[in-house]
């Protein structure tokens, strides 16, 4: 039976998410005890230079990207409630975004990414509530409006405006007047950015974001041992879980097929901007985890054999191996 195997009991037991929180807990703990001094890499970005000094004690960077990485998972159980993506109401792909967080030690500081992701995610619920509507110049709208607001901290956010309008084109609802709604909705923020930077006499500020745009790093900037590992793993599990939502995919509805193909675009889309710019990858990364976390949740969950439990149990083996791992080529 389903609920006999290890995979089906976990996926679907109601303490999942609590085991997967209080490991995540322990993972913080240990990496901040062994590891108390982290290299944060440097990024131009004014504005989050100024939130991150004025608004994030010292201390509390840790603490802080734990909140965030909190509420990047509640909104994940909401995202799928909302759009049935997994046919049920699952907090399993929340439980599997805490356990990719944790196992990489340098993710437990905060980045410009990790407040971006949150945006990032709130754009994405409208973009999917956009599917098939008539009227959905309102939707794409307020989703470009969170893509705008995260590219301000993070301004290589806006190459993503594209991956979104492909998005909005597949699920028909593109058209003059939504695609004009989404330029303004993207623009709004920077109206609000270019008033104060003029106010306060500081409009570099306002230029910033767009000279980041075309600041593209080298690309034989190489990745450190543990980028390579915990990227690895997630690409693997990312390969598997997309391949059985292009397999299988005739099981989901055409709306749910949708949502999926557009997820497994984006996550490749995101692991070509990672391979290009691999010094954006603490920013990247949490963007990353967020539609891996579904596609991993759905191939968990909607699949019932040997061969599937063997390789959840391969997965969570392979997730404390990486952690211990990761930790040992920081120390």
């Amino acid at each position: 039976m389903r609920s006999q195997r290890f995979q089906n009991r976990v996926t679907a037991g109601r303490f999942t998410l609590p085991a997967a929180i209080l490991i995540s807990v322990a993972c913080w703990i240990l990496s901040a005890i062994l590891l108390p001094d982290l290299e944060i890499r440097k990024g131009n970005y004014p504005l989050w230079d100024i939130f991150y000094s004025s608004c994030i004690p010292t201390w509390g960077t840790r603490l802080f990207s734990f909140i965030l990485y909190s509420v990047i998972g509640y909104f994940l159980i909401g995202l799928n409630n909302a759009f049935a993506i997994i046919r049920m109401r699952a907090s399993v792909q929340t439980a599997i975004y805490f356990l990719l967080i944790s196992v990489c030690p340098t993710m437990h500081i905060l980045y410009a990414g990790d407040l971006v992701a949150v945006t990032f995610l709130i754009a994405l619920y409208f973009l999917f509530k956009s599917y098939q509507q008539s009227k959905s110049a309102s939707y794409l709208f307020h989703a470009f409006v969170f893509i705008g607001m995260g590219s301000l901290l993070f301004p290589q956010l806006i190459f993503f405006v594209p991956v979104f309008w492909i998005g909005a084109y597949s699920f028909q609802s593109l058209h003059p007047k939504s695609f004009f709604a989404s330029l303004i909705g993207w623009s709004v923020p920077y109206w609000f950015l270019l008033g104060y930077a003029y106010l306060s006499g500081h409009m570099d500020l306002f230029y910033q974001p767009f000279l980041e745009l075309v600041n593209f790093r080298s690309i034989l900037f190489g990745f450190r041992p543990w980028e390579l590992a915990t990227i690895g793993y997630i690409l693997l599990l990312y390969m598997v879980s997309s391949s059985h939502c292009l397999v299988a995919g005739y099981e989901d509805k055409i709306r749910t097929r949708s949502y999926l193909h557009f997820l497994i675009f984006l996550n490749f889309c995101i692991f070509i901007y990672i391979g290009l710019q691999p010094a954006l990858y603490p920013h990247l990364f949490s963007l990353l985890l967020i539609g891996t976390s579904i596609l991993i949740g759905h191939l968990f969950v909607l699949t019932n054999s040997r061969s599937s439990n063997l390789f959840f149990i391969i997965m969570l083996v392979g997730l404390f191996t990486l952690f211990g791992f990761n930790l040992w080529t920081l120390l």
